[in-house]
Order: C-alpha cells, then structure tokens, then sequence
C-alpha cells in the first residue's frame, strides 16, 4: 500500500498522514495510515482520491468511539477529522453555533461558558469526543431529559460524500439531497454515508443553579416514587436510575438510586427540591448535592460507565458495554434483573441508557437483550471483546427498516466504500 501513501501526499501533503495506532481499533487490521484533513476542501479531496481509487475509508474525529457498532471490514484508511477544528460563528444572540466537526466538546465548551451558554450534550469520553463524532453515534446524555436529543438540537450539517461531493442541509444554507432530512438521517449513521465536516447547533442558556437530589433504596420503594414524579409538574434537567454497584462505586449508598437534577434560578430550583423531597416515603433516603459536589456526581456517573476509553482495555477483559432502550415504565424493572455487579444507568424519561456488565458471555448478553426485546425494547453491544462481537448481531435490530437502510447506502454509497459492516445489517 506504499502507493497509496505516495498517492495521498500529494492531494494533503505528507504532514497530514499519520500511522493509525492498532490500539483504536480494537484487534482489527490496521490500515497504513490514517489522514488528517487540514480544511474541509482537503477533506474533500481525499474522500474523491478514495473513490477514484475504490479505497475503503474508516471516518473518525478523535477515534474515542472507535469501538463502538459492528466489527465492520478491512479498510485501507482512515480519515480524521480532528484538525477540522474550527469554530465558524457562534451567534450569541440567536443562540446558535456554527462549527466544523474535529472541535472538541472539552474546548467548546468553556468558550460557550463565557457567553452563558451550553450545547446541551453529555456524551461518552467527554474530554475528548468531538462534535461530529457526538453525532455520528447519537451520543446525548443524561441532558436530553430536558433538552431533547441531538436530534433535536442539530439544526445545520456539512458532510462530504464518498465520492467527494460536499452536501449540505440546514443552518444558513439550505441544500438537502433527493428530499431527505440529512440532519436526522446522518444522526447516528456511524459514518456509513459521509463524513461530516461542519455542524450547527441549537444553544441553552446556563442556569443560575444546579442541585441534585439523591434518591436511594429498594426497587419497590423507589417505583413507587418514580411514576408519581413522571407524572408530576416538576422538570429535572436530568432524571437517571443507577443500578447498586454503580451507585456504590460513586458512593451514593446501598441501593437502587434515583438521581434527579434541577437547574434554574435559585428560587426555583429550591422549589422543585423541596416538592420532590416530600414525595420521598420514610423507605427511602434522600440527599441533596449542590455546587462543585453536584457536578463532581455526575462526572462521576460518566467515569464509571466509560472508564475504558479506547478498545485497547476491552480487547483484555470480558466486560462489555452496550446501550440498551425500553419503555420508560421499564428502565428500574431492567437495571432490578441486571447480573450482580454490572453498572448501569437508565434515562427515566426515554428508557435509554447505558450498562456495563462485569464479565459476560454471548448467553448473558443474549439474555438481557431477550428481556429488553421482550419489554419492547433493543440492545446493542457498544464495546467488547472483538470475539465476542464476531460471535453475535452486534446491533439486535429486529424492525422492518432495514430494506430502507440499505437502499439510502446504496444512494449515498453505492460502492460501500465509508465504514463498510460497521451498521445495522453488516451497513
């Protein structure tokens, strides 16, 4: 593949091809190189150099979700995004931001801090995720109780097709491409159908006050609870149920543990703490964290869930993580039945989450997903050992889209060249 080399020197320069590290792609065959794009032309350049060439491209932003979805194929590069790293405007008065895809949320974010605003996002490996990597994996957070998902929050989208064309959707400039929402559609796509270069978001002014209500005790106690608070007028900006080993880890106390987040003017917030305090029966204990503990919790949350931040850690262990969805009324139900030991937390409101089992084998995980599927809901395998992937459907998708899925990669892709067998349906 030396000429494959040669032939991308000249189209970004020789300082733009890097080495992959083998470690990112968890047991996978390496590529000869990855490259970093400096502007989005030179992006564009590269991926028309790979269609021209028939190479197969493995997109990536800082590589922190490489392990994530399927196994996928042998490519011949990887692109990085992660010099396309550029804030274009940041409209503090429509509270809207404009920037390329290799920003990272890490360094965003206190320059949004400066004007009171947030992107409301909490996703995975927070110090180095970046913006188009948020994306293409659908990672929001705990945030999305009161904000909604990405996909309610992306509002613009810049991506170049496999075959270098550059298409656009949203934002300041509308040009979708044969009618469909490109936003929504490149939204968790895992870079099946190009690769996003430019992203506008929907901003969220920051509150006055953050405190956290910390809810523990037995399943029974804490159902009894939960579904009065849904139903109730109160309007955390984060509402998750841990399972025990988690909120042990962190803690929190024995038990099954409810953590509920208000952010607003002071007054308000104190309000809202007080009504859910009084909810609390005598079977259950409640705390109240506020200022730098509050954030410290729920930072915490995130290190344990994802305290392996590449594939290296789990191509060592049986331990695997996988994103789970159920109906809200059964996210406490599936944390109660998990294996002793596995970490767990659930979004009340949507019934997402994410679970980190101890040591599983495709029977456990095999099992939980029948008891996901079986209360309406999904599970998919997001990091593990690369046997265990090759061993089972990684994604347990089991609708009736997947005609559709392919049909929208053979127009974005017909020669399968972005991420081949890294989606739903070997996608």
């Amino acid at each position: 593949m030396a000429k494959l080399a040669e032939i991308l020197g000249k189209v970004v320069g020789s300082d733009s091809l890097l080495p992959p590290d083998p470690l990112m792609l968890g047991g996978l065959p390496v590529p000869e190189v990855i490259v970093y794009p400096n502007t989005e032309a030179e992006l564009a350049a590269v991926m028309a150099c790979a269609h021209q060439h028939r190479w197969r491209v493995l997109p990536c932003g800082s590589g922190s979700k490489l392990a994530w979805g399927g196994v996928g194929s042998e490519v011949d590069l990887m692109v990085s995004t992660a010099r396309l790293n550029q804030v274009i405007d940041h409209a503090v008065g429509d509270m809207t931001l404009t920037a390329e895809a290799g920003v990272k949320l890490a360094d965003l974010a206190p320059q949004l801090a400066q004007h009171n605003q947030l992107l409301a996002v909490d996703p995975a490996y927070p110090d180095r995720a970046t913006l188009g990597g948020i994306v293409a994996t659908a990672d929001t957070g705990a945030l999305r109780q009161r904000y909604g998902g990405l996909r309610d929050l992306l509002i613009g989208i810049s991506f170049v097709r496999y075959d270098g064309q550059l298409a656009k959707a949203g934002g300041r400039v509308v040009k979708n491409v044969a009618g469909y929402d490109l936003m929504k559609l490149m939204t968790g796509s895992y870079g099946t159908l190009g690769v996003i270069s430019q992203l506008t978001f929907r901003l969220h002014p920051t509150q006055e006050t953050s405190k956290t209500v910390v809810i523990v005790g037995e399943a029974q106690a804490l159902a009894a609870l939960i579904s009065p608070l849904r139903q109730s007028s109160l309007t955390p900006v984060s509402l998750d149920v841990l399972s025990p080993a988690l909120a042990a880890q962190l803690d929190l106390g024995e038990g099954f543990t409810l953590l509920a987040r208000f952010q607003s003017i002071t007054p308000g917030v104190d309000e809202q703490v007080d009504a859910l305090l009084a909810m609390v029966g005598a079977n259950l204990t409640a705390q109240v964290l506020e200022g730098m503990t509050d954030q410290h919790l729920w930072d915490g949350v995130g290190r344990g869930l994802y305290h392996s931040s590449a594939a290296q850690d789990q191509a060592q262990t049986q331990a695997i993580l996988a994103k789970v969805g159920v109906p809200p009324a059964q996210a406490l139900a599936t944390i109660e039945h998990l294996p002793l030991g596995s970490w767990a937390r659930l979004h009340i409101s949507s019934g997402v989450g994410t679970i980190r089992l101890p040591a599983a084998t495709v029977e456990a995980v095999q099992t939980l997903r029948s008891r996901c599927e079986a209360a309406g809901g999904y599970l998919t395998l997001l990091e593990a050992p690369l046997a265990l992937k090759q061993s089972m459907e990684v994604w347990g998708y089991s609708g009736n889209a997947l005609g559709v899925m392919k049909a929208i990669k053979a127009e974005f892709d017909p020669y399968n060249g972005l991420s081949p067998g890294r989606f739903v349906g070997g996608i």
